[in-house]
């Protein structure tokens, strides 16, 4: 099946559409910012612009095109941090701002992670992430495989700290209720390692534990990616 990209918006023939592509993505975005990906439905979308179910399919043929004109139309709208020259420190900040922009919407990281997205706005932003490190003179494949490396580890990260924010955890009360059990694998030495991290590491404490392990993550890997 051609996709939604390659289609013209109306039809040749009939009625002209009432509504949008870009309308009928703004109110999927706005149902899942207020209520999660899983409340987005054709169903709902159709209610949100006052039409009917059956309507929407004249804009689209299935709720994934749905999902692809949502995740576009966030990246569209949110643009892509411009290159200053200097690679590691242009990929360290595309990838901040990546991290913002689905923290903000926490269905959008899952959104983006259902298929690959090739829309405009996705591949303003592929477009983004290949030219800093195209710009090293590497071959096609080496680009595609550092870019998508520093892709992988921010989703990862987002994905973390998602299922914590969901789950209500809290490091510090969790951490509390282990009570003994904590007291006797620190007591019982097997694991020097981790107990030495149980002890002394200082991060899982912090109120900024994400941020920091990211900015940390991000540096070693960049640092990884130059010495490669």
């Amino acid at each position: 099946m051609e996709p939604i990209w390659g289609r013209p918006e109306a039809a040749a023939y009939g009625p002209r559409p009432a509504h949008s592509r870009d309308a009928v993505a703004g109110a999927g975005v706005r149902i899942a910012d207020a209520e999660g990906i899983a409340a987005v439905s054709m169903r709902r979308v159709a209610a949100e612009l006052n039409a009917g179910t059956t309507s929407l399919y004249r804009y689209l043929k299935s709720k994934d095109e749905l999902l692809d004109l949502m995740v576009d139309k966030v990246l569209r709208e949110d643009e892509p941090p411009g290159p200053s020259g200097a690679w590691k420190a242009d990929l360290r900040v595309l990838a901040e701002h990546a991290r913002a922009m689905m923290l903000e919407r926490p269905w959008l990281a899952e959104a983006m992670m259902a298929r690959p997205r090739i829309g405009p706005g996705a591949l303003r932003w592929s477009e983004a992430w290949l030219s800093i490190v195209g710009d090293r003179g590497r071959d096609a494949d080496e680009m595609l495989t550092v870019a998508s490396t520093v892709m992988k580890f921010v989703f990862g990260a987002v994905m973390w700290e998602l299922s914590e924010r969901g789950a209500g955890y809290d490091p510090q009360s969790w951490m509390d209720a282990q009570g003994a059990y904590g007291d006797a694998i620190i007591a019982g030495g097997r694991y020097p390692h981790l107990i030495r991290t149980m002890v002394e590491a200082e991060g899982p404490h912090s109120a900024d534990r994400h941020q920091r392990s990211f900015s940390q993550g991000m540096e070693h890997l960049l640092n990884g990616l130059e010495a490669a």
